[in-house]
């Protein structure tokens, strides 16, 4: 087996043909606005004043025989209009200033996490930020995410071959946190109810294998097929009702196992489009101004006939960082008229690629060490900038596109502690055996928020049996987005990046003697972490873009654990070394985490999704002594409840200094200091 790079799309960077003077062909062609209403009832933000919230529907069309556009997968098996071209529907929202004039002049688009949109910051607000969220995922189902709030969703066209349907092979997992008799067939098990799966060809399972086994690595235990079929159970006892999309199992999916079949799909999607959505309507709000009433750019306010943007900022949190990864590396950050689309973006809280452009493509799946473990995205190259990765022969890197057409933005890649374990987040800075530092470009700055999961809150968790852990990055992301903001619009540098390395000591192997892991009572450390296998998908796959068809499922594994993961070290009370350290971090209250293990009945020791721990100090020393606890309690820690705030007082003074946290969030950390019971006699 061999790993090449996709020829063709090689070809198209390296003659330069996406530097060439292509007329505005693809495009936003209609702008249909549906709503306008004041935003959060009128308030205002600051020197911004009011905002409108403009709701509304964005027609786009794209010229299949352009050179940027052919890396979509599937385009050319894509129905086309009367102009040759293929057509998508994109829902969008736009938060703009009442008066366009006090804006700041930047674009924020915030890209919709599986449809659902983020709020906006207040204080980017009150800055002047123009929000817009704009869908790009083609599998998300129309719905609501609360009530009166719609998933954002985008209409994308099915691939055909001469008219008629396409199929292929498609593998599917399912995974529980409760007993549950119906699961969909594709939708991937971070995507629920709400997202599409891709019908199967047959309802007959003859033929087929439902497996499950415990731990990803286990030796596969067939169901049988009088126990399974593809059925809805929900409103009535097995077989159910018969279903294209949905699977039923007759004593129920367990939570303690990993449910795998492979079975012939249809109808592909061309997911793909939704680079070219975000990438059209992002340089259509940035430059559009027309006096045709179906096209008018939203941002523009009456009597405006200029758009103020000076600049825009992608943001995608979680999945949508490994969405802005691969725009990057495929190249849709130039727009059809060779403009820059985004002039600075922010990859929250995932450092791999996303299988958006794929046949049968699940943008929503994991890849984590449980879950959806063997899935495409999580293949090589990892890094920023150009580099020849040892194990699979791939050069490559995400800003392979834009270096030779000089687009390239400027990156902030932030980081939780989950990523490290989860997701490989050492990976992009270092060398492939671990063993040495790799140079980040100076475009790029990477930030780790110590010691915070990868959606800070706090609950008790029945997977891990632990409270999840609370501490907060938001404060000090805000600090750095407008950083960002600064960096983009003046130039004015941001503050270095802070995360582990190798050379400080602060990256090391998984184990416990090299991590550090104190001995905590009732608490397990086992070491576990996201291996890489370099997999083989098949001949039509290609790995160094993350497109193509998938032929081989499961897919072979060519080679098991063939990259170092590293993660972070930790202190005597088990918190991160190396990072940024919040309030939180440098005035602890007890041990944070970005990991947790399953308990028994939950896929024992595997590692619980992407949920961490609060492990609490005790109050005094007399109690971690009875305990057996190593770690100095909270009275030999501060002493008073008014040492412990002044302590806080002065983190957050130190951060403040640092570039880590704003001046108008200071106030807000000492008063929970204040308001906590913590020494509190």
């Amino acid at each position: 087996m061999t790993f090449r790079r996709s020829c063709r799309f090689h070809f198209f960077l390296s003659c330069g043909l996406f530097l060439l003077g292509f007329s505005v062909q693809a495009k936003i062609v209609k702008l249909v606005v549906t709503k306008t209403e004041p935003y959060a009832g009128g308030r205002i933000f600051g020197k911004a004043g009011a905002y409108e919230r403009v709701y509304g529907q964005a027609y786009g069309e794209v010229d299949p025989k352009l050179a940027q556009n052919k890396i979509i997968q599937d385009i050319e098996l894509a129905p086309r209009n009367e102009r040759g071209m293929v057509e998508y529907v994109s829902a969008f929202i736009l938060v703009r200033p009442k008066d366009i004039r006090k804006s700041n002049g930047l674009l924020f688009l915030s890209l919709p996490n599986r449809g659902n949109v983020f709020p906006a910051d207040t204080t980017l607000l009150k800055r002047g930020y123009i929000y817009v969220w704009s869908a790009w995922q083609g599998d998300v189902l129309p719905g609501e995410t609360s009530p009166g709030n719609p998933r954002l969703t985008i209409k994308v066209p099915v691939a055909t071959e001469h008219g008629n349907e396409i199929t292929g092979k498609l593998r599917a997992e399912f995974q529980v946190l409760t007993l549950t008799n119906t699961q969909n067939l594709s939708s991937g098990p971070f995507s629920g109810m709400t997202h599409h799966s891709y019908e199967t060809v047959s309802l007959d399972n003859t033929g087929l294998v439902l497996t499950k086994r415990i731990h990803e690595a286990d030796q596969r235990i067939p169901v049988p097929n009088t126990d399974w079929a593809f059925s809805d159970c929900s409103t009535v006892p097995f077989p159910g009702k018969p279903s294209t999309t949905q699977l039923s199992l007759k004593d129920g999916f367990d939570p303690n196992y990993i449910y795998e079949l492979v079975y012939t799909a249809k109808n592909p999607l061309v997911l793909g489009l939704g680079f070219a959505a975000i990438r059209d309507i992002a340089s259509f709000l940035r430059h559009a101004v027309t006096d045709q009433s179906a096209n008018r750019n939203p941002i523009l306010t009456e009597g405006n006939t200029t758009v103020p943007i000076r600049a825009a900022i992608m943001q995608g949190v979680s999945q949508c960082s490994n969405f802005t990864r691969t725009f990057l590396q495929l190249g849709f950050n130039q727009d059809e008229t060779n403009k820059r689309v985004f002039d600075g973006i922010n990859a929250h809280i995932a450092t791999r690629r996303i299988s958006l452009n794929v046949r049968f493509g699940r943008p929503g799946g994991g890849g984590l060490q449980r879950e959806d473990h063997l899935y495409p995205s999580n293949e090589p190259p990892f890094t920023w900038s150009v580099t020849r990765d040892a194990v699979s022969g791939i050069t490559g890197g995400i800003l392979e596109a834009c270096t030779p057409m000089g687009n390239c933005p400027k990156i902030m890649q932030t980081l939780s502690s989950s990523e490290y374990r989860q997701i490989r987040a050492s990976l992009p800075t270092t060398d492939p055996s671990g063993k040495t530092d790799l140079v980040i470009p100076d475009n790029v700055r990477i930030y780790f928020f110590a010691g915070t999961q990868h959606s800070p809150n706090s609950f008790p968790d029945p997977v891990s049996g632990f409270i999840t852990n609370y501490n907060q990055n938001q404060p000090n992301l805000r600090a750095l987005l407008i950083a960002l903001e600064q960096w983009v619009l003046d130039n004015k540098q941001p503050p270095a990046s802070v995360y582990p390395t190798i050379k400080a000591k602060t990256l090391v192997l998984p184990d416990q003697k090299s991590v550090g892991w104190p001995s905590i009572p009732g608490v397990v450390y086992n070491g576990q972490f996201n291996n890489v296998p370099l997999l083989d998908f098949g001949p039509a796959y290609d790995m160094h873009h993350i497109k193509g068809i998938v032929v081989q499922e499961p897919p072979t594994v060519v080679k098991a654990n063939a990259y170092a993961v590293l993660v972070p070290k930790v202190d005597q009370d088990g918190n991160e070394i190396g990072g940024i350290h919040n309030a939180t971090m440098r005035v602890p209250l007890g041990t944070y985490t970005g990991w947790s293990l399953r308990r028994a009945g939950y896929g024992e020791g595997d590692l619980n999704s992407l949920n961490g721990m609060f492990i609490p100090f005790r109050n005094t020393k007399a109690e971690r002594l009875s305990a057996g606890d190593p770690r100095l309690s909270l009275d030999e820690r501060y002493g008073t409840h008014e040492a412990y705030v002044a302590s806080v007082r002065k983190a957050c003074s130190d951060l403040v200094r640092e570039g880590f946290l704003l001046s108008e969030d200071v106030q807000n950390e000492v008063e929970k200091a204040m308001k906590s019971d913590v020494l509190k006699k």
